[in-house]
């Protein structure tokens, strides 16, 4: 049997190209329906908003949310995939959602015309160190009796690619075969018989398959798949240098104070790379310490 090598769906251009082109429809229903619905087949159709094509290679990037689409009834669901944190993560993804729900109302329009907005981020790393689920789904609850509040108007999933564990013979859902298709893709010689079983990903797998990539595509996948490393490798270069440096500067200091110090150096020098609970979960600091590095460093600039 001729071994087969497939594309990295992590990479933005295959995530665009499998999840966001004009023959990825039942795709994206399919994996919508695994995430959003846990499985349930709640959507039966859904428009893609400006649709990836071949000859958009050079703009992938001109658009801040990677896939856009409206459900049929009416909701709009933002895709994203991120494989590095970069500075605020959480809350641009609360600005894209807030402004996708603003931006359907005009000066002419009724409220009644707003349609909910679900965004779906997909990260390959930890976003919520203190919950070991792979799958975190927020909605609007009361503070004290977790109430759902009347209108299902705004939701935000976020999949953490690295908290999926599970091999092949492990999976059960539909939701595990789609995680496992986004973690292990690139990995496989061959369609496994329990992702055949259903055909979107089946036909994600067949998009994804490397000989069906026309020169030009290859060479795009290849600049893309070094673009992500390059950008993963200066975090943690620079974690790694902030650190080496902060430790340089806290010798001469006494063993507590200076490792105290060591931990702000190295906080000051991620200010620009990740967001404050990113610099809290690296450095050990309190959230609340991070939040007053970044205060200072705002008032000197």
């Amino acid at each position: 049997m001729t071994k087969r090598k497939f594309i990295s769906p992590k990479i933005d251009y295959a995530f665009k190209k499998i999840f966001g082109s004009d023959q990825s429809e039942d795709i994206l229903i399919s994996f919508l329906n695994a995430i959003v619905y846990n499985g349930e087949s709640v959507i039966s159709s859904l428009t893609i908003v400006n649709p990836y094509n071949p000859g958009q290679v050079e703009t992938l990037k001109d658009s801040y949310l990677d896939i856009r689409a409206v459900l049929n009834n009416g909701e709009i669901v933002l895709i994203e995939m991120q494989v590095a944190r970069i500075a605020a993560f959480h809350k641009r993804g609360i600005y894209n959602l807030c402004k996708a729900y603003a931006n359907q109302l005009t000066s002419k329009d009724y409220y009644l015309e707003i349609t909910p907005v679900i965004a779906v981020t997909i990260a390959d790393f930890i976003l919520f160190k203190e919950n070991h689920k792979c799958i975190h789904h927020f909605v609007f609850k009361d503070k004290e009796s977790s109430s759902d509040y009347p209108e299902h108007e705004l939701q935000l999933i976020f999949v953490e690619l690295p908290r999926f564990v599970k091999k092949l013979p492990e999976l059960q859902t539909l939701a595990e075969k789609w995680i496992y298709f986004m973690t292990q893709a690139q990995d496989l010689e061959e369609i496994p018989e329990s992702l055949a079983e259903v055909t979107a990903i089946e036909k994600a797998l067949t998009i994804a398959n490397q000989a069906n990539l026309t020169p030009a595509e290859a060479e795009e996948v290849s600049r893309r798949a070094m673009q992500l490393r390059d950008e993963i490798g200066r975090i943690k270069y620079a974690t790694e240098e902030a650190s080496q440096e902060a430790r340089e500067e806290g010798r001469q200091e006494g063993r507590q104070e200076g490792k105290k110090e060591e931990q702000r150096a190295i906080a000051k020098k991620l200010l620009t790379l990740l967001d404050d609970e990113a610099i809290a979960g690296t450095t050990g600091l309190s959230l609340e310490v991070v939040r007053e590095l970044r205060e200072e460093e705002s008032e000197n600039l």
